[in-house]
């Protein structure tokens, strides 16, 4: 596992919080699970944390669980099938690159995907990390569009899913922590300036293709090296 992997997955994770689908509604939701409102934000600031901070642990622990299970599976693999791997994982890489830049559709990916949990639980922090799994297996089509590109990378290198998936989860969940610590500005700022993120997803989408270009062509350790940038200074 390289660096450069691992920061691209933690990328992804801030792409994920940033979509437009999802985005808007967040800060209310947090509210929401910390037993309050947008409107009393201000006095409840420690409740509406400690909700996103169990929500973050939540989608954390699927993705964590997912990871172990992939890297399990993965590592034992042998070198020929490998590259193949690596191959489909670049693919995939592409596939999802596409749709987020807007060039293709993905027909599961365009119906939006709703979770819903009816718990018992009478604690609302037992409550977030359950909604925070929930989230983890019912994301959304912009979250899956991302998540998927993060998935394909770790299939092009075995042994390394646990990781990938550890350090999206840590993008993902950072941003959810300031909303959760500052929900009511979080809220203004994010209506101010959403028809701008999705600019970021067209990006990241950009940045995924040449990515898994250089997954299927077995590039992708040499750059994460620098060994191209290298040999171009060397000329």
């Amino acid at each position: 596992m390289n660096d450069f992997s691992i920061i691209v997955a933690f990328i992804a994770g801030l792409v994920s919080f940033l979509s437009p689908c999802v985005l808007p509604i967040i800060p209310g939701f947090m509210a929401y699970l910390a037993g309050s409102s947008l409107d009393q934000a201000q006095s409840h600031r420690r409740d509406i944390f400690l909700a996103s901070l169990f929500f973050v642990f939540g989608f954390s622990a699927v993705f964590s669980a997912l990871g172990v299970l992939l890297n399990t599976v993965l590592e034992a693999v042998a070198y020929d099938a490998q590259i193949w791997l690596a191959r489909i994982g670049g693919a995939i890489i592409i596939l999802f690159g596409l749709y987020l830049v807007g060039l293709v559709k993905i027909l599961f990916l365009e119906r939006e995907l709703k979770f819903s949990v009816r718990t018992k639980f009478k604690s609302k922090y037992v409550t977030s990390f359950v909604f925070g799994a929930a989230f983890a297996a019912g994301w959304t089509p912009c979250v899956g569009a991302v998540l998927g590109g993060i998935l394909g990378l770790a299939a092009s290198a075995p042994g390394s899913a646990f990781t990938l998936l550890f350090s999206y989860s840590l993008g993902l969940g950072l941003p959810f922590l300031l909303v959760g610590l500052f929900a009511s500005q979080a809220s203004g700022f994010i209506n101010k300036y959403v028809r701008w993120f999705k600019y970021v997803s067209i990006a990241f989408g950009v940045l995924l293709i040449i990515i898994g270009i250089l997954s299927f062509t077995q590039q992708l350790s040499r750059v994460a090296n620098f060994e191209i940038l290298n040999r171009l200074l060397l000329k």
